[in-house]
């Protein structure tokens, strides 16, 4: 047991696709070290693009072989020329060893109860003998309950809250989702669920506001399909849309994201070089600052977006994909329930006037802040208090046994 520093949590996430694993987990490392002065925090992640981040005083990052999910189901190696099973053994490796030496007071694994393929269940096994508190964190909504549950079947997941996990942490409330309805878990596990409200955005400390806010020249709507990796279908239908003989009044900005193809983006770009009311990014790094100058946010419906969303309170129109998973079609549903945002359900088509006019009522929407959700946004706060209780909870536990130690 470490006796003159301060208290360390350690933030496991996959991260094969896209970005929302990564905010998600960078959001609350730097809340956790805004809270409390004395705490460092390390994630562990398989990003390729963590580097384009900024982080911190007192938070790091250990980035692990990046892998990726292909069409099949099956996973490849990002970058290196070696197999999958050997990227994985590298990947357990690093992340067990890295465990061991930075001895976190508390251990938060975003999403994927074991890791990817198991990954992460040796270093479970390891804190928990050490008295680590292992904290399971899950998003609003996880997917179809008949898929969630097949697919946690599979990976045997059931022992793992049962035996290994101390707390269940929802980012979300109960009267918007239960992602663990449908699900076959017993009361036991269902005991250490904890609602912690969404993790409220704010807009980054920087000198100055990116220039292209300038380039857009007055009130522009975002469009912004978060990584970028499946958000052909959104991009081409919102061009439709401007293309269209009676497009929308509000000039658009496109934020095509990382990890969208390098042909559809070259496409994308011919389309948007003939259109004097869209302008088009790749990336950047804060796209709050962004969110926060807009009229209004199209979007997808993924997890920050829609944090980001009800933290600036904006207009929104959700257009959110169904597969691999439904989690962002039942989100982006049940929040038009509650009058948070507006939803067009893609329906193959991707009909330029249906879009257009979607675009154009955009404006006149009621905003987030008018439906009044008790709790909606105090997931950071619940978050700080909720690692401070396990960082006592452990002292507890951990300090009467290194003590004994020490005397023998």
């Amino acid at each position: 047991m470490r006796e003159n520093d301060g208290p360390r949590v350690l933030i496991y996430s996959h991260d094969t696709f896209g970005l929302g694993h990564l905010r998600r987990c960078r959001t609350i490392a730097h809340s956790l070290v805004a809270a409390d002065k004395t705490m460092s925090v390390l994630i562990l992640s398989g990003s390729p693009i963590i580097g384009s981040f900024d982080f911190r005083a007192r938070v790091d990052f250990v980035r692990v072989p990046g892998v990726i999910k292909l069409r099949n189901g099956q996973y490849t190696s990002l970058n290196l020329l070696i197999n999958i099973e050997q990227t994985l053994a590298m990947r357990s490796s690093i992340i067990q060893h890295t465990a061991e030496i930075f001895d976190p007071d508390v251990l938060i694994v975003d999403k994927e109860p074991l890791g990817l393929r198991g990954e992460v269940a040796p270093t479970l096994e390891m804190l928990k003998r050490r008295g680590t508190r292992l904290v399971l964190g899950l998003r609003d909504v996880m997917d179809d309950p008949d898929l969630l549950g097949e697919e946690w079947e599979r990976k045997n997941v059931a022992p793992a809250l049962s035996r290994l996990y101390d707390d269940i942490w929802v980012y979300g409330l109960p009267q918007f989702c239960d992602p663990l309805a449908g699900i076959g878990v017993p009361n036991s596990v269902r005991r250490k669920l904890t609602y912690t409200g969404y993790l409220r955005r704010t807009e980054p400390l920087l000198p100055a506001a990116p220039a292209i806010i300038d380039e857009m020249g007055g009130p522009y709507l975002l469009v912004t399909a978060g990584g970028g990796g499946d958000g052909e279908e959104l991009f081409d239908w919102v061009l439709r849309a401007y293309e269209s003989r009676r497009p929308p009044t509000l000039p658009a900005l496109m934020v095509f994201g990382p990890f969208l193809k390098s042909e559809s983006k070259v496409k994308f770009l011919r389309r948007v070089n003939c259109l004097p009311s869209v302008k088009a990014i790749t990336f950047d790094a804060n796209l709050e600052t962004l969110i926060a100058h807009a009229e209004g946010v199209v979007a997808m419906g993924g997890y920050n977006t829609f944090c980001e969303i009800l933290s600036f309170d904006k207009r929104a129109l959700l257009v959110p994909r169904t597969r691999p998973r439904r989690e962002q079609a039942i989100r982006a549903s049940r929040a038009q329930e509650l009058g948070l945002v507006s939803m067009l359900a893609p329906d193959g088509s991707r009909d330029a006037r249906a879009m257009a006019t979607a675009l154009r009522q955009l404006p006149q929407q009621p905003l987030p802040s008018e439906e009044v959700v008790p709790g909606l946004l105090d997931g950071l706060e619940n978050v700080n208090r909720l690692v401070a209780h396990g960082l006592t909870d452990r002292r507890a536990r951990v300090w009467p046994r290194a003590v004994a130690r020490q005397g023998r």
